[in-house]
């Protein structure tokens, strides 16, 4: 019977905590040219609390992020991404990143303010 109650008590302890969750998917433009861009660029994103997982595509240069909304948002992710050297749809690639990125990486243009349409 202690089995059973301690059963229950787990599931409903984790439909409650997924119940309070709220993932939210978004996706967005990182400029980028290659595998260790990749890397970066998603350690980047899921370096922030609340983000679930991350994945950039090095064809499309479109990144896939799920995060929890109540946790953090796109903002926190875009400047952690920025931070690390790459240029957003919203923000400039940070300069002290982008000076640490290897030859590679760098993309003309990274640390200019992306343009508004």
């Amino acid at each position: 019977m202690k089995k059973i109650f301690l059963a229950l008590v787990l599931i409903l302890g984790t439909i409650t905590s997924q119940a309070q969750s709220d993932k939210t998917v978004a996706k967005f433009k990182v400029n980028g040219n290659c595998e260790m861009c990749k890397v970066r660029i998603e350690k980047a994103a899921n370096a922030v609390d609340g983000v679930f997982k991350a994945n950039w595509n090095v064809g499309t240069k479109v990144i896939k992020v799920v995060y929890d909304s109540t946790t953090t948002n796109l903002t926190a992710i875009h400047e952690s991404i920025s931070n690390m050297g790459y240029k957003t749809e919203t923000l400039a690639a940070k300069q002290e990143g982008y000076n640490a990125l290897p030859s590679c990486c760098k993309v003309k243009g990274a640390l200019e303010a992306p343009k508004k349409e």
